[in-house]
């Protein structure tokens, strides 16, 4: 591989990890840009002569990667309870569905587990964009997800997954089907500004991308770790739910990284021990006032924390003639540190919000 050839593919791997990051902050263009950049990686490899060995389990778990910040930017942003409580469900289905494919690996199953997650994350984001979420109760959020399922995300996932059809080859290979998907979509455009923009009721505010304002209550981090010293509990839903998401997602990366050997069962055991133990000491530094200021330094702490933990228990391992992959347990420590940190930072701004949900109508500021 040329020097060339290298620069491009680290621009492109690092894009596929760094680009997750904005989503917190920018959430519809960052989670677009993750979208297209995931589409074109391979063929941007391919045209310069290039196919990455095992890129293809890289690529499933980029993709599992950026869907989970997609995920954890709903705590910190979205507004609207209803719209949160599909999404969360949508997620969490389909991340059950692709654990249970990595484990069997019947295709039916991404069919049945669809990623409506992520089209109806570009949905929410899209109304917010103009309009508040806040004025839409839960019917039409279960209506808008149901749509997307039915409509886009079913023909999508069979196309994809059960005939194994590639877009461009087919456009090649059919003489007809170019166009036809240019006049459906065209056609689309044309309900949408025609039949769907007149029925819009007026936007609630101008045009911005950024995310909204954090609640008053809960913008300081010293606000965040005092809610976290009042309010939150070792065992408890945010810890459980930490514990699903991390565990599945560390089940999923051992299905599909090269060299990682480690059982299911075991491998998520053992998450979960992680997660309350990193839930025991967020909840006392926040009791101790030793809580770091920013997410980047929280997440730094974490990271040193959790590597000695992990060098603990190689240690005792090879006391009683056992072994740990260090190179894959720090591979899951920087995971699971980031994931959980994240979750920590933004559960409380949930948590504000629903108790006490911000007037209809405000003004966000300006992108």
């Amino acid at each position: 591989m040329d020097t060339g050839t290298q620069v491009v593919f680290l621009a492109v791997v690092g894009g596929r990890f760094l680009l997750p990051l904005l989503i917190p902050r920018f959430p519809l263009p960052a989670l677009l840009a993750c979208l297209v950049l995931d589409g074109i990686d391979q063929s941007i490899f391919q045209a310069f002569g290039y196919d990455p060995p095992g890129y293809q389990g890289y690529d499933k778990a980029m993709d599992v990667f950026y869907l989970c910040v997609a995920y954890l930017s709903t705590l910190r942003n979205w507004t609207s309870g209803p719209a949160w409580q599909v999404g969360r469900f949508l997620y969490f289905y389909r991340l059950v569905g692709v654990v249970a494919f990595e484990l069997t690996q019947w295709r039916p199953l991404l069919l049945i587990f669809p990623n409506t997650f992520e089209y109806f994350f570009i949905a929410y984001e899209v109304v917010r964009l103009r309009w508040d979420p806040t004025r839409y109760g839960l019917r039409v959020w279960v209506w808008t997800a149901g749509l997307i399922w039915v409509v886009v995300k079913l023909p999508q996932e069979w196309w994809i997954h059960i005939a194994q059809l590639d877009f461009t080859d087919t456009v090649q290979e059919v003489a007809w089907f170019g166009p036809a998907v240019v006049l459906a979509l065209l056609a689309l455009l044309a309900v949408l500004w025609f039949v769907v923009r007149p029925r819009l009721r007026p936007a609630d505010w101008p045009w911005h991308v950024s995310a909204d304002p954090l609640p008053a209550a809960i913008d300081e981090p010293a606000e965040r770790s005092a809610w976290v010293a009042s309010h939150y509990r070792v065992l408890s839903v945010p810890t459980l739910e930490k514990v699903v998401l991390v565990g599945l997602i560390s089940v999923v990366y051992a299905s599909v990284l090269p060299g990682s050997e480690a059982r299911s069962t075991t491998l998520f055991t053992g998450v979960a021990v992680f997660v309350v133990i990193n839930a025991a000491i967020t909840l006392w530094a926040a009791r101790a006032a030793r809580s770091m200021e920013t997410l980047t330094g929280a997440f730094a702490a974490r990271v040193a924390v959790n590597m000695g933990l992990v060098v603990l228990g190689d240690w005792l391992l090879r006391r009683d003639s056992g072994s740990l992959n260090l190179a894959g347990a720090l591979f899951f420590v920087l995971l699971l540190s980031l994931v959980t940190t994240m979750h920590d930072h933004f559960w409380p701004v949930h948590e504000v919000r629903a108790e006490a949900p911000e007037p209809t109508g405000r003004q966000p500021a300006p992108a």
